[in-house]
């Protein structure tokens, strides 16, 4: 199989999706951005515009994100950083969210690659100020990279990514949720890709499926060195 065909099958493979029910299925929009100041620290930046139907025409949460992060090793860096959480009900007339979320966050990801294969582990702590109630929240997220047209990713790579993580409250019920992710993307540049895939999530009893596209854009303010 060549490997230019691996997008077309992929958008075959989500075609019965798409054709599925408006209410089975939702929509993830999501950016993500990692943008270097200096050799050690860099600001992270995030939007995900998340649907309850495939169509990205009924919110039902819009997340922003940003951090800070430091890199301490070449294959590891920390960051601490603050989120915004709007949550919006199904088929809803107001226009603001009926819930609002703040959150303080921190967390570790380390790197490593095997073969062909790059393994991205991330540990994240959550503080969630919701409403009037305070949690806390653990979650763990095992990512891998497999680069499909070439030995490794770099400019003009077809690469598949899967991942699951696993997410635990630090009160009330332990388990929280889980979410099992497949998908597809291609590294236009060094610091520019796009993905495409589709998720699962598990809510305790309940479980949706959710379309993703994602934009990864990063960029490098450092000067250069005369």
């Amino acid at each position: 199989m060549k490997f230019r065909n691996i997008p077309i099958l992929f958008v075959l493979f989500l075609m019965p999706l798409v054709a599925h029910s408006q209410d089975d299925t939702g929509n993830w929009i999501m950016y993500f951005g990692t943008n270097r100041v200096s050799d050690a620290f860099s600001i992270h930046t995030e939007v995900q515009y998340r649907n309850h139907t495939i169509a990205p025409v009924n919110i039902e949460q819009l997340l922003l994100r940003t951090g800070v992060n430091y890199h301490f090793a070449k294959n590891a860096f920390a960051t601490m950083g603050y989120a915004y959480i709007g949550n919006h009900l199904y088929e809803s007339e107001r226009s603001s969210p009926e819930v609002e979320e703040h959150r303080i966050w921190q967390q570790l990801i380390t790197t490593n690659i095997l073969g062909r294969v790059k393994f991205e582990h991330r540990y994240r702590i959550e503080e969630r100020f919701v409403e009037r109630d305070f949690k806390t929240r653990f979650r763990y997220r095992l990512m891998l990279f497999i680069p499909l047209n070439k030995p490794e990713m770099t400019t003009g790579t077809f690469f598949a990514g899967v991942y699951d993580e696993i997410f635990i409250n630090g009160e009330e019920e332990l388990f929280d949720r889980n979410r099992l992710y497949g998908g597809f993307g291609y590294q236009f540049s060094k610091n520019l890709n796009i993905q495409t895939g589709l998720l699962y999530q598990r809510v305790r009893t309940t479980g949706k499926a959710f379309l993703q596209f994602g934009i990864v854009y990063n960029t490098d303010l450092r000067k250069e060195k005369t």
